[in-house]
């Protein structure tokens, strides 16, 4: 019995660097310019299978490495569900879907990887897919409900367009900033909390901005 804990702790140990070498590589060469054997490698195993061992298939892995980060985001996201309550803000909403990734990248320490891999599934239409499934909770649900109640008057094909801008925005903006950090380079706001203001005050704004009629 006691053989076994031991064999099932390593594997789990292994599990976990493999998918931080796996996210690593990923964020820094793509996800579809790295092969199993390079992560293997890089993650010192001897054995080139070891991806596939533990996780399967490459969709098996990007799902796990998701999945690794989804968790604690939709924690933080429910806290804030919480004190935010039946806000009447677009401010308050969009702080939601914005802060709980950036304060989890603050959590992580530096360097991160994740917020350029997510950017990476997210520009890709298959994988996207698999993002979508594993992060679209029930928090995101609910706070996009509350938001869409801040905005009665706009019409359903612009609050869409607003929605597909807000993401890209928030998505790419979140990976420039991890880049930069992570090459030594400047950052105009000097922590995750900072930026993550600058990006609410610019989401809010796309939200509540005027919408012109052309014919």
């Amino acid at each position: 019995m006691a053989g076994r804990t031991a064999r099932s702790e390593r594997a789990a140990g292994t599990g976990e660097v493999l998918l931080a070498v796996a996210e690593r590589l990923f964020a820094e060469h793509g996800v579809f310019a790295v092969s199993n054997r390079q992560i293997s490698e890089a993650a010192g195993q001897g054995n080139n299978a070891a991806v596939g061992y533990h996780f399967g298939t490459k969709t098996d892995l990007l799902r796990a490495i998701v999945r690794r980060h989804a968790e604690r985001i939709e924690a933080l996201r429910e806290e804030m569900l919480e004190r935010t309550g039946d806000s009447a803000s677009v401010r308050d909403w969009v702080a939601v879907l914005v802060r709980p990734g950036t304060q989890h990248l603050a959590e992580l320490g530096s360097p991160t990887w994740y917020a350029r891999f997510g950017a990476q599934l997210m520009t890709d239409p298959v994988l996207r897919e698999l993002m979508v499934d594993e992060t679209f909770g029930p928090t995101i649900r609910r706070t996009l409900e509350g938001l869409n109640r801040c905005l009665p008057e706009l019409p359903l094909p612009v609050r869409l367009e607003r929605a597909d801008m807000a993401r890209n925005l928030m998505v790419h903006m979140l990976a420039e900033r991890e880049r930069a950090l992570a090459e030594g380079a400047h950052t105009a706001r000097t922590s995750w909390h900072a930026y993550a203001t600058g990006l609410i005050d610019a989401l809010t704004g796309l939200w509540l901005a005027p919408v012109t009629t052309d014919g």
